[in-house]
């Protein structure tokens, strides 16, 4: 179903050229600069428009696989960032990927595989200063939120200001017993603050809601939740929260790391928190600032400053400008249907009657919609957004979107045919999957029913990518997580698909399904919630739980290979001082001897897990069996990873398997 408040449009014309630059707003420039921030620029639009290696004709089964990963030390939720012709220190020029982990750390790989060993690594993490990650606490802890097992650190995406080569990134640690949350400004040469940094997060406003005191409600680094990629825009760093109690949305100068603004999104009420998946809050080429808020209070049209399931639209100093609030919001609010589970991008500029369009969608369904088999995606015209009317939305049109609404975020591509929009979510049962769909573009209106969609589910939905020679050669990209989003941590590996972005039904790609000596040729690490691939100078890179995994054109493989059919595993919570054991298998699907040279485990919790193995020799198509046993020494959550050094260097030595496991009394 399709609703329209305009009345009659020409023909769709739009050109490249009226895209902005990518640090400001559409991907368009002379040439590829690199992906700096969350969805490849500030619309948030997913596109890499200068993609000339991976071709419709090049990403298959034969030509097209996993080249090689980096063994990193917790799980990735941030998309993957990539700088070209970096001079590192000692050690030449090299195109960086840049990785954010929940323990806390950063790492700056080389993208193309040529140094097995990070380039730098930074951990934030100091355990003999009191200084140590955040583990989800005992669910009987007044403070347990752990939507992100079993550790929560790096969670949203970095920026990067390529004209200062500086990294924005924000940590959240252990001091002393203590929360903090920091805002950290990295050279992205060395890994070496900048800026007189970190800076820890603090502030107050105005409120009276859950938490205040005398009419003052105050930041709170233990039960606010950083999930949203950071913006830089108007020389300031935008930071967004959601969390247990409120939001908050927060700028800090990018050059010397000074609180600039402030305001809670539900400071007399709970919730409205900046969740989006993991999307980035976004900003127009004027520096406005866009961001969709979950559940929560909601009082906007009657002067009030809560937030609850709303689309705003701020100036730079953060001054509400406008908004849109669907006309369920009561609905919503009450049945956890909140529009903020999904993130907004910008349109470009349309030909139509409204120019200057944003979309969102969040979650849907029973009993809000008042179609209630397929949730809406909302076109919002940014320079009139609409308000809240309770009898009518104020929006541009509704699109009947994906059953259950979305845990993702759109992406947009012109092509020489034509205008789409990608969208992957959910159906009614939140997690029983629903196929990636693309909707025609006409004139700023989506097409009422999608064009095309994929021939597989996705189960949890997908944030797709886009990656292009411009309006030729369009790939979507997507990464499956097998897993429910309900499962803390999942276990299974993530799966990387391709599809031809002028018809969904044409899967190009599928890393689950090419087999070779016994085992899958491109298996990825375990797959995470909204996870996005970043594509760059011919490769794909997707961060997994427990690596980051680069794929590419393939070249002539000879030697030995290694395969993990568990990289990941969590044990069944157990008793205090029990041990429990699970064999592990390791594989060999190269065509040369597998040797392995060490067993080790690291991380926080080593010292309760132990490890026997048969694991020396493997023969091309045999296997080996490592036996993992834990013992708790303490109750909650406990991991550690199994490293695994072997002469299987083109595909990413030391390899690593992630161990979970649960103490109880």
């Amino acid at each position: 179903m399709i609703s329209s408040r305009s009345t009659s449009y020409a023909k769709a014309v739009f050109m490249l050229v009226a895209l902005v630059g990518i640090c400001v707003g559409y991907a368009a420039a002379q040439s590829f600069t690199g992906v700096f921030t969350m969805r490849n620029d500030n619309a948030r639009t997913g596109q890499n428009l200068f993609e000339t290696v991976l071709t419709p004709q090049t990403v298959n089964a034969k030509t097209f696989g996993k080249v090689f990963s980096y063994s990193v030390d917790g799980q990735i939720f941030a998309q993957p960032l990539y700088a070209p012709k970096v001079t590192i220190p000692g050690k030449g020029v090299h195109n960086v990927v840049y990785v954010a982990t929940e323990n806390d750390s950063l790492y700056a790989f080389d993208a193309d595989g040529l140094a097995a060993a990070p380039l730098w690594q930074v951990s934030f993490v100091n355990p003999a200063a009191g200084i140590t990650p955040v583990l989800c606490p005992p669910k009987t802890s007044p403070n347990y939120y752990c939507s992100i097992f079993p550790v929560i650190g790096i969670s949203a995406t970095p920026v990067i200001d390529p004209s200062t080569n500086t990294m924005y990134v924000l940590t959240r640690l252990l001091k002393s017993n203590n929360y903090v949350q920091s805002l950290h400004a990295v050279d992205i040469t060395t890994g070496a603050e900048k800026f007189g940094g970190p800076v820890s997060i603090t502030g107050s406003v105005p409120g009276t809601g859950t938490g205040s005191l005398n009419g003052t409600l105050a930041f709170s680094a233990t039960t606010s939740i950083q999930r949203a990629g950071l913006l830089l825009s108007n020389g300031r760093v935008y930071i967004a929260w959601a969390g247990t109690t409120h939001g908050w949305l927060m700028s800090y100068d990018a050059t010397t790391l000074q609180q600039k603004t402030i305001m809670s999104t539900s400071p007399n009420w709970i919730g409205a928190g900046a969740w989006g998946a993991g999307n980035a809050i976004a900003a127009d080429a004027s520096g406005n600032i866009f961001a969709a808020f979950g559940d929560g209070g909601f009082d906007l049209d009657t002067g009030g400053v809560d937030f609850g399931d709303t689309l705003a639209k701020f100036d730079p100093n953060m001054n509400l400008l406008d908004y849109f609030t669907p006309m369920d919001q009561q609905c919503r609010a009450v049945n956890d249907r909140d529009l903020g589970s999904g993130g907004p991008m910008l349109m470009p500029p349309q030909s139509g009657t409204v120019t200057n369009e944003i979309l969102i969608a969040g979650k849907g369904g029973t009993p809000c919609d008042s179609n209630p088999a397929n949730s809406p995606i909302y076109v919002v015209n940014r320079d009139a957004m609409g308000g809240y009317n309770a009898t009518a939305d104020g929006d541009v049109q509704d699109v009947a979107g994906a059953p259950g609404g979305y845990w993702s975020s759109p992406a947009y591509w012109q092509s020489s045919n034509g205008s789409y929009v990608y969208y992957g979510g959910v159906t009614a049962g939140r997690g029983s999957g629903d196929y990636m769909k693309m909707f025609s573009v006409t004139n700023g209106l989506l097409s009422s029913t999608p064009t095309s969609q994929t021939a597989n589910l996705l189960p949890v939905g997908a944030t797709p990518s886009i990656s292009a020679n411009g309006t030729t050669n369009g790939i979507v990209w997507a990464i499956e997580r097998q897993d429910a989003l309900g499962t803390v941590p999942g276990i299974l590996p993530a799966v990387l698909f391709a599809y031809d972005a002028t018809n969904l039904g044409r899967m190009l790609y599928n890393s689950a399904n090419v087999f070779t000596g016994g085992g899958l040729r491109d298996s990825l690490g375990c797959g995470n919630k909204f996870a996005v691939p970043t594509v760059a100078n011919g490769r794909v890179y997707v961060g997994t739980q427990n690596e980051l995994d680069v794929f590419g054109v393939l070249k002539v493989k000879s030697g030995p290979d290694l395969y993990l059919a568990t990289p990941c595993y969590k044990f069944d919570t157990s008793k205090i001082g029990t041990p429990v054991s699970q064999p592990f298998t390791v594989a060999n699907v190269g065509n040369q001897t597998l040797t392995i040279s060490g067993l080790s485990i690291t991380g926080l919790n080593a010292a309760d897990f132990s490890q026997t193995n048969n694991c020396t020799s493997v023969a091309p198509g045999a296997n080996c069996t490592i036996t993992v046993t834990f013992k708790a020494s303490s109750v909650g959550a406990e991991a550690a990873r199994i490293m695994i050094s072997d002469n299987a260097n083109a595909s990413g030595s030391p390899h690593n398997i992630l161990v979970i496991g649960g103490g109880e009394k």
